[in-house]
């Protein structure tokens, strides 16, 4: 009896113990399963009067849209808002939003992420008088706006020729085109005012100024290239405006042919062709018959950058690689995303077969769309060549650092190539469209002046493309090709500058036998050749 008395004591002792450790586990589950952390993104946006795309920036958390100038800023209607799967947003379409200052968004998942939506508007504005030297001036934070005539023109016959302070279809003193205006001599300017109206979100009162010169002709400023340099000058409105150089130590002047100068009011820029790298050259503008002080300027380098041949390669273990061993990389490829699962899966490695002008031994890149993987596990990858970095694997997508340091200006990028294409069998959900179509190759080009690589991320829940809109971007171009070429044939890529002052910091070349390789849409097969690529740095006539 007292054993079974034992027996009976010990397993409600048991039981009890087993009701408290199942309370502590279920207190721990509560207190230790956390929410799972999302990064939320804004993947695109678009709002009425939108200029052009929405530059997104994922690491500023920050979306920059260019509003048309018509555009009420402090009334702006969203047309669509694109996030990651899952997410919310405090705004949403047809919202109307404020962007006359930086506007917070909160995203909202199970975590929230506050984005700031900004907003730059460009006015196009005009002011010209008859006889005026150069291009007038405006200063819109202050209202302003001046132009220089010749001293010996006086101020007693001002006439306005074109005026513009606001959007397209404001009133200027209660009138659309160019109203009479009350001119006030102070000695050596005049000044006038205008109430400029649009719409209910512009009423500013703008003072012009017609200021008299000394100066009636000159060099503003010189961009110089390496065989190329950009003269920015002046003269009086209506003159023979233009620009003759030298050599520095030369006796000689060469006058600039018109057909090489474009002109804006009395600005004009002239394009000087044809210059020797590194050489010191002497400018200076004219104006009629007479000629502005003298400039100088300097020519730079025709840079280069290594293995454009594509001659030099080794590998790393399962993945090719486009330099030599033991040599800093400049050019990279997904080989390294590509072979994770398969080392038989390098989509791109050097060949044999290069095109006709090559030296004997040399090689050439060969870039193989197709799927990787092991049976059915996998993806499609598009065969690729670009200079930069592959910085990491997500999974299966790929995390790439587009673009090496470089400064100089190249005006073209020539190369050949031959391409086997392939019908379009894999397509992303955003490209259906394109299923059953022939696939396109692609030879892009950029310079900017970014601070860094220009990051690119494959996958769809935080995906960054690279934007042909950024305004980042200084020259860019491309050449496609959607049909077989079975023997090598040269291209060229003349660089659209859209700049003729900044100066590049970085250099992105992008080659890909599927165009839309990044969004994992091609044809299987679809095959292209690269071999010797080069700068040019001239224009033709």
């Amino acid at each position: 009896m007292y054993l079974m008395k034992r027996i009976i004591s010990t397993y409600k002792m048991v039981k009890v113990l087993m009701c408290l450790v199942v309370c502590l586990l279920s207190a721990c589950i509560q207190n230790d399963l956390p929410y799972p952390t999302v990064k939320l993104y804004i993947t695109g946006m678009t709002v009425e009067g939108q200029v052009g795309n929405a530059l997104i920036s994922n690491d500023e958390r920050k979306v920059t849209l260019e509003l048309g100038e018509t555009v009420n800023p402090k009334k702006v209607k969203v047309q669509t808002l694109e996030l990651t799967e899952g997410g919310h947003a405090s705004i949403g379409p047809d919202s109307i939003i404020d962007l006359s200052s930086p506007l917070s968004v909160t995203l909202s998942l199970y975590q929230d992420y506050v984005w700031t939506i900004e907003a730059t508007q460009t006015i196009e504005r005009a002011f010209t008088v008859t006889g005026q030297v150069g291009q007038a001036y405006f200063y819109p934070e202050t209202h302003e706006a001046s132009v220089n005539i010749p001293r010996e023109n006086g101020l007693g016959n001002i006439e306005v020729t074109d005026l513009k302070l606001g959007p397209e279809g404001a009133t200027q003193n209660g009138m659309e085109g160019i109203p009479s205006l009350q001119w006030e001599n102070k000695g050596g300017f005049a000044m006038a005012k205008v109430q400029v109206k649009y719409s209910d979100f512009i009423d500013e009162e703008w003072t012009l100024y017609v200021n008299l010169s000394d100066i009636k002709v000159g060099v503003k400023s010189v961009d110089a290239w390496t065989n190329v340099a950009w003269i920015n000058g002046f003269g009086r409105d209506g003159e023979d405006n233009g620009c003759e150089y030298k050599k520095d130590g030369d006796a000689d002047w060469i006058r600039v042919d018109a057909s090489e100068i474009t002109h804006s009011g009395g600005d004009f820029t002239a394009r000087l062709i044809h210059l020797q790298a590194n050489t010191t050259y002497v400018c200076r503008a004219y104006s009629g018959g007479e000629y502005g002080a003298e400039a100088t300027f300097t020519t730079g380098d025709e840079a280069t950058i290594p293995n454009m041949s594509f001659d030099e390669w080794h590998q790393e273990g399962k993945v090719i690689c486009p330099w030599k061993e033991g040599d800093t990389s400049w050019w990279d490829t997904g080989n390294w995303g590509s072979t994770t699962l398969s080392a038989n899966d390098n989509i791109t490695q050097p060949t044999s077969d290069v095109w006709s002008g090559a030296a004997a031994g040399s090689q050439a890149a060969i870039l193989g769309s197709k799927f990787v993987g092991l049976g059915s596990i996998g993806k499609f990858a598009a065969g690729n060549l670009f200079l930069g970095e592959y910085k990491a694997t997500d999974g299966t997508n790929g995390i790439l650092g587009f673009g090496r340091e470089f400064s100089a200006r190249p005006t073209k990028l020539k190369g050949h190539f031959k391409y086997t294409v392939s019908t379009i069998n894999y397509t992303d959900e955003a490209h259906k469209a394109l299923m059953d179509k022939p696939d396109t190759c692609v030879v892009w080009i950029a310079l900017g002046d970014w601070s860094e690589p220009v990051e690119i991320r494959t996958n769809p829940k935080n995906s960054k493309y690279f934007d042909k809109n950024d305004p980042n971007i200084i020259a860019y171009g491309e050449m496609n090709c959607a049909e077989t070429v079975s023997a090598y044939k040269d291209f060229e890529i003349e660089l659209d500058y859209r700049s003729t002052s900044r100066v590049p910091k970085y250099l992105l070349i992008v080659c890909s036998a599927s165009k839309y390789g990044d969004y994992f849409t091609g044809g299987a097969g679809s095959t292209m050749w690269i071999d010797d690529f080069s700068f040019e740095y001239d224009y033709d006539e």
